[in-house]
């Protein structure tokens, strides 16, 4: 019997797996919509997120031997800025060059397929196959509420994503660096004649994508503790699929795409097999993009010739 509680149920149990979604996909967007760059290396940005903060959260529970609440609100900021500077890397290293030798975009969007590969790759070489088990930082609380039952990390989780969603959107749309950033989105020859430092605009776009990841993985590894290697493959792809669905380039687009993808494939698994789960959720948003191939809230751009 699928009464309203099971569906209320299901619903927050959605929250929770499309925040990981949306936290992920607004790092493509971002990139996106001021380079038109895809970085598919972002998925692996996220695995590596959630290694570092299993590092860092390792190091202050056994090392300085702070309690859990601390090395909670230690591990969350460091990973962040770890996980940017990862990000900064690949951008320097990898995309720079090749946007200022103006590759051609299929050359980055290889470029990125390798850097995550790289990532991946080093991982599995440095700290090998076996999985890794995060540390628990807080106590987890399980709430009932009815037949309803939900935990403060879902809490945790579910808020992040919507804070991490307003900040940037303030960011985006009230600050001068948003504004930079749209500018660049909108005509990036024209913005160097502005006296707009166009590689520090595109700088700090990584760093908040990244960012984001950084957070993503936090919370991934704090509510499903087992981390490996090739974590990030099949979430990233996900993400960039939710990112598209929402519309590409679209900050409000991403951050719906990732909760409707995760509500699909919740809902998917309490109606039917989970082995259907994939299958149907993606035929779900192939008849999305085949109504609307800009995705949700995407826009179509036309070209002057």
């Amino acid at each position: 019997m699928f009464d309203d509680f099971n569906l209320i149920q299901n619903l927050i149990n959605a929250l929770q797996w499309g925040s990981f979604y949306a936290l992920i996909a607004l790092g493509y967007t971002m990139v996106y919509g001021v380079l038109v760059l895809i970085n598919f290396a972002h998925g692996d940005v996220f695995m590596v997120g959630a290694y570092i903060a299993f590092f860092v959260a390792s190091f202050v529970l056994s090392v300085l031997g702070l309690p859990g609440w601390a090395a909670f609100i230690i591990t969350i900021p460091a990973t962040m800025i770890l996980t940017s500077m990862v990000g900064v890397s690949l951008e320097r290293i990898a995309y720079r060059p090749l946007r200022r030798k103006g590759a051609h975009r299929l050359y980055v969007v290889i470029t990125a397929l390798m850097c995550g590969l790289i990532l991946e790759h080093a991982n599995l070489a440095i700290f090998g196959a076996s999985r890794k088990a995060f540390p628990p930082l807080i106590e987890e609380h399980v709430y009932h509420l009815g037949g309803v039952t939900f935990t403060n990390l879902k809490i945790i989780v579910i808020c992040a994503a919507i804070m991490s969603f307003l900040t940037l959107q303030w960011i985006v749309t009230k600050t001068k660096v948003g504004m930079a950033m749209r500018a660049i989105s909108y005509d990036k020859f024209a913005v160097p004649l502005m006296g707009i430092p166009i590689d520090q605009i595109i700088v700090t776009t990584f760093i908040l994508g990244s960012g984001f990841a950084g957070l993503a993985g936090v919370l991934f590894a704090m509510s499903y503790p087992i981390l490996e290697p090739y974590m990030g493959a099949l979430i990233g792809w996900k993400a960039f699929i939710a990112a598209v669905v929402g519309g590409i380039g679209d900050i409000r687009g991403a951050f719906l795409g990732g909760f409707l993808l995760g509500a699909v494939e919740i809902l998917v698994v309490a109606f039917f097999p989970s082995s259907y789960r994939d299958l149907i959720a993606f035929s779900v948003l192939l008849v999305i993009l085949s109504l609307k191939p800009t995705g949700l809230f995407g826009i179509a751009k036309t070209t002057k010739i």
